[in-house]
């Protein structure tokens, strides 16, 4: 039996352009990690690494940091959702980036205005009543992810580290706990920005063994390095 370590990358870009670079915060919070990951003698048999930018980023940082050594492997398959896709179908009128700012610009709480508009698209996306206006629909992304997962599991590593999204998690931790799937994404939100999930590999049958810990983030006392977007 071999096991996961299923990395959520750090704090991306909100309110940019390019969402996909990190923010300052997003680094940091990367490097704390390896040095979480070195001071507790941790090491990878083999690293995995989502093909987005904030994903290949919080791998750089946190390896360089930890000081380690393996094998890299690029899997599509733990890239996140479309959001912009996702949102643009819930919202056709904001056709532009531009247009989007504006609209949150005007909120009092951009972050929270996101998040809501954010969620409800999630819920028009994973209702299943427009899976064919999407050029991957929720089932479809669902089923990719746990491919990705049997990816993990069919390895000759025993101890993996992988770098991905909270969407991919959030349908792996679902999938494992036997969540209601009338909410996929439950065990999406709360994901913190670099948080660590633990999964247990045995051929077909798999386990869950810890969920969204963030040790690293709580030994620098800092609660700004606690973020979910």
């Amino acid at each position: 039996m071999g096991s996961a370590l299923l990395i959520r990358h750090g704090q991306a870009s909100f309110g940019a352009e390019d969402y996909d670079k990190l923010s300052a915060v997003g680094e940091q919070q990367s490097r704390r990690l390896g040095q979480w990951l070195k001071q507790t003698g941790q090491q990878p048999d083999l690293i995995v690494i989502g093909s987005m930018q904030r994903h290949i980023r919080t791998a750089e940082l946190c390896i360089e940091a930890a000081g380690v050594a393996a094998p890299q492997l690029t899997l599509a398959q733990l890239d996140e959702l479309d959001h912009v896709e996702i949102m643009a179908r819930h919202r056709p009128d904001l056709t532009s980036f531009d247009d989007m700012r504006a609209e949150l610009g005007a909120s009092a709480d951009p972050q929270r205005a996101f998040q809501q508009l954010f969620v409800a698209a999630v819920a028009r996306w994973t209702g299943g009543r427009h899976d064919s206006e999407y050029a991957r629909s929720w089932p479809a992304f669902r089923e990719r992810v746990l491919h990705g997962l049997q990816m993990l599991a069919a390895h000759e590593a025993r101890t993996i580290w992988a770098f991905t999204s909270g969407g991919p998690i959030a349908v792996i931790a679902n999938a494992l706990v036997g969540a209601p799937a009338d909410n996929p994404f439950a065990l999406g939100w709360p994901l913190v920005n670099t948080s660590l999930t633990r999964v247990a590999l045995g051929g077909d049958r798999h386990s869950l063994i810890s969920y969204n810990g963030w040790p690293h983030l709580e030994l620098a006392g800092d609660p700004g390095l606690v973020t979910h977007r």
